[in-house]
């Protein structure tokens, strides 16, 4: 014990009390990349990779009919390393928000399960992640790679500014089957525009449906959307609209790719899942809005990728 510290003790004087022990950080070790993990909510790529993979395979099949598998790999890698990046993003630059609504109070960096420091550091490794794949597949897509991160994270500030943020986040997500024929190819096609396009206008309108449920909430805090602006019945009618114009670019891209029987037996069903979807979710009752957003909108994805791999196979694609 040094002279300084024995002499308060020695001298009658009350010891100082002793600094508490820093806790473990939040998000650290396994936990806190399991806590990460649901922060970004990793299992909702199913909505995207569907697509990537339907541009994939249709670039492949059109070039010399073989798979590629490494350059699938990468394309797999690069979507879930934006997505994450993205979402991670989004969550960070919400935080605030999420901690005045009750529907998102429980999110993992508003109950410091994760700290925002750990949140940065898995977006920024996962932004890694997507350059270093887009750096793997072709000079374009490195080049490009940049450009699809902009909306990325413009979108979660677009509800501060404008009433239509659903329309920054269809842009973001129909970059990825745009990217993923890029990264097949090398060169740009208007046919994956085409789809990027239905993916897009597809995410914006259940966005408008998944935003109904949050009318209230925005509304009280200056939080810009079409439900909140406009009230939640012209945002269904919205999303019904929206869906329809989706219908009718993925006929554009059927055409334009020469699909086959497969192919158009799934958009029909797709067509029959926007209906349901529709079916359930009504202005004064959003009782079954999550399964609108998680289920019916993962089996679209899906189905639609398992019917054109279908269609792919049977009119020649080596796998």
């Amino acid at each position: 014990m040094s002279a300084e510290s024995a002499e308060p003790a020695a001298s009658g004087r009350p010891l100082p009390e002793r600094e508490p022990v820093p806790a473990r950080p939040a998000g650290a070790g396994k936990g806190g990349v399991r806590a990460f993990l649901r922060l970004v909510m990793i299992e909702h790529s199913v909505f995207a990779l569907p697509f990537a993979y339907i541009a994939s395979l249709t670039a492949m099949f059109l070039d010399d009919g073989t798979v590629h598998w490494w350059e699938l790999f990468l394309v797999t890698v690069a979507m879930v390393g934006l997505r994450t990046f993205a979402m991670a993003a989004n969550r960070i630059i919400d935080r605030e928000i999420d901690a005045r609504n009750p529907r998102t109070a429980g999110r993992e960096l508003v109950t410091g399960a994760v700290s925002v420091r750990s949140a940065w550091t898995g977006a920024l490794i996962a932004l890694a992640v997507f350059l270093g794949a887009a750096a793997l597949l072709n000079p374009l897509c490195l080049a490009l790679a940049p450009i699809a991160v902009v909306p990325m994270v413009v979108y979660p500030y677009g509800k501060r500014f404008t009433d239509f943020p659903h329309a920054i986040l269809g842009l973001a997500q129909a970059i990825g089957p745009v990217g993923a024929w890029i990264a097949v190819t090398g060169a740009w096609s208007w046919d994956a525009v085409v789809l990027g396009l239905a993916v897009g206008v597809w995410i914006g309108g259940f966005d408008l449906i998944f935003g109904s449920q949050d009318v209230a909430a925005d509304r009280a805090e200056g939080v810009r959307s079409v439900p909140a602006r406009f009230g939640v019945p012209a945002a269904l009618h919205g999303a019904r609209g929206a869906h329809v114009v989706t219908t009718g670019l993925l006929v554009w891209y059927g055409v334009l790719t020469g699909a086959g029987a497969f192919f158009w037996a799934g958009l029909a069903i797709v067509v029959v899942a926007f209906v349901y979807e529709h079916s359930i979710v009504r202005p004064h009752d959003l009782s079954r809005l999550n399964r609108a957003f998680f289920t019916v909108n993962g089996v679209i994805g899906v189905v639609l990728f398992l019917f054109t791999l279908l269609d792919l196979v049977v009119r020649g694609l080596t796998v």
